[in-house]
C-alpha cells in the first residue's frame, strides 16, 4: 500500500465545548485519540496536527505527533473554512519542504471512538483509485423520504423529498447515510483545486455508528465517555 501522511485539524477556540481537544476523554487528552490512532496504521509515516493553540501543539507533540507550524488565526475562526486549514497545511509543506504529498489523511480529534480498521479500510477504499476522496457514513436515523420534514410557506410540513409513490414504511424508503468525521482521504491536488468535498469523484466507507460519533458539546462527549466505560466500542 502507498504510504500516507496523517493531519489532524485542531482549532483552539470551541463554543460548543471549550478545550475539548485537550479534555482527558477516559484519561488521556481527546486529540491523543487520533494521534494513537493514527500512529498504529502501519502505511502512515508521518503524523501532523495543524492548530493555533501553543497548548494544544504542545500535547500533540507530547503523543507523537509533529507540529511544524501554528495555524494563522484567521484559519482557526468558528466560520473558518475547515478546507482551507487542508490548504494552508499542504502549501506549507509545499514551500518549506518542497514537496506535499500525492494524498492526505484527515483524522479530526472530534471522532476518537473509530478504529485503525476504519482507517485502513479508507486508506485502501482511495488506494484502488477512482476516488477524488474517500468519506466515512453512518446508517442516518432519519430520512428525508420517511421522517425528514420542512415547513412550507403556509406554515405546514411535509416530506423533504416526496417520494414519487407513497412511502408506509421506513423500510421502503431508498437507503440514505449521515456524513461522520472517522476519516476523509483526499488527494492532495484535487484539495488545492476545488473548494470542497462534492466538487469530485467521492467514495465512502460505511461505520458502525458507535464508532462514528462526533464530539461538539458536553452531551457528545458523556456519551464517548458512557460508551467506553460500558465497552460499547469494538
Amino acid at each position: 500500500m502507498t504510504d500516507f501522511m496523517a493531519f489532524i485539524f485542531a482549532r483552539g477556540g470551541s463554543k460548543g465545548l471549550p478545550g475539548k481537544n485537550i479534555r482527558p476523554l477516559a484519561g488521556k487528552p481527546l486529540i491523543a485519540w487520533s494521534i494513537e490512532q493514527a500512529l498504529a496504521v502501519a502505511s502512515i509515516k508521518r503524523v501532523i496536527v495543524s492548530t493555533d493553540s501553543a497548548e494544544i501543539a504542545a500535547v500533540a507533540m507530547d503523543y507523537g505527533a509533529q507540529v511544524p507550524f501554528l495555524r494563522p488565526a484567521e484559519l482557526a475562526r468558528d466560520d473558518s473554512p475547515e478546507w482551507l486549514a487542508w490548504r494552508h497545511a499542504l502549501q506549507y509543506l509545499q514551500e518549506h519542504e518542497g514537496t506535499m504529498p500525492a494524498a492526505m489523511l484527515s483524522l479530526p480529534a472530534t471522532a476518537p471512538l473509530r478504529s485503525t480498521l476504519d482507517i485502513e479500510r479508507c486508506l485502501d477504499a482511495y488506494a484502488r483509485g477512482g476516488f477524488d476522496i474517500v468519506v466515512t457514513v453512518t446508517e442516518a436515523n432519519r430520512s428525508p423520504y420517511f421522517n425528514m420534514v420542512k415547513f412550507k410557506e403556509d406554515g405546514s410540513v411535509g416530506l423533504v423529498v416526496p417520494p414519487a409513490n407513497g412511502i408506509m414504511r421506513r423500510q421502503d424508503a431508498p437507503p440514505v447515510f449521515d456524513m461522520t468525521t472517522v476519516a476523509y482521504v483526499a488527494n492532495a491536488d484535487f484539495v488545492m483545486a476545488h473548494s470542497g468535498v462534492f466538487a469530485g469523484r467521492v467514495g465512502a466507507v460505511t461505520v458502525p455508528r458507535e464508532r462514528a460519533i462526533d464530539i461538539d458539546t458536553l452531551l457528545d462527549f458523556r456519551f464517548a465517555e458512557f460508551l467506553l466505560q460500558e465497552g460499547r466500542v469494538e
